[in-house]
């Protein structure tokens, strides 16, 4: 247990780390997506077993939450969910690093968030080196269809991502952002 927990801090330090011959991490990731695949075998009806598994499986949710299948992450238990959470279909999470969302936050289809990135440096990259950097979204969001959170970025509260951005950098609280890469458009209050 103590190696997985090295390996685990390491992972999510935003330092390098071996992401392709990792015994341990990558035990861990395959028995998170056992869970997920058992999540999205479920009938929409069986509302209470869906929520065990979510509630397994995440590190934090509140109360109220719901989350349409198909839904897949890598670990599970980096991410935290507040009250009153709502994700459509084709919810993916690439939780390698802390992923953080507040209250009230309302996603559209086809969204994902990647703490996980890879070197461009071609070596390191073909050697199997990765690095994750965590993504928090405030209170009071809404991110509007196919809209990818890229490593390390912040979304204030308040905050709607329009359809279709791709969020490289941190957007600020209060305001409508668009476009690839994603840019405040206008405040909104």
């Amino acid at each position: 247990m103590k190696k997985l927990e090295d390996e685990l801090k390491k992972m999510m330090s935003g330092e390098l780390y071996d992401a392709s011959d990792n015994v341990l991490l990558l035990d861990e990731l395959a028995k998170c997506h056992e869970r997920c695949f058992d999540y999205n075998q479920l009938r929409p009806s069986q509302v209470d077993e869906r929520q065990a598994i979510i509630r397994q499986l995440l590190g934090h949710t509140g109360k109220r939450f719901k989350i349409i299948s198909p839904f897949l992450c890598d670990y599970g238990f980096n991410i935290s969910i507040g009250e009153n959470f709502f994700a459509n279909a084709n919810l993916i999470i690439l939780d390698e690093a802390k992923v953080t969302f507040g209250d009230n936050v309302f996603i559209a289809p086809n969204c994902a968030f990647y703490t996980a990135g890879h070197p461009i440096d071609v070596k390191q990259r073909n050697a199997g080196k990765q690095y994750s950097l965590p993504i928090t979204v405030g209170d009071n969001v809404w991110i509007g269809g196919n809209v990818c959170v890229m490593p390390g970025v912040t979304i204030g509260s308040g905050t709607t991502i329009a359809g279709g951005s791709v969020v490289v950098n941190d957007i600020p609280e209060g305001v409508l952002a668009a476009g690839n890469p994603c840019k405040v458009i206008r405040k909104l209050q």
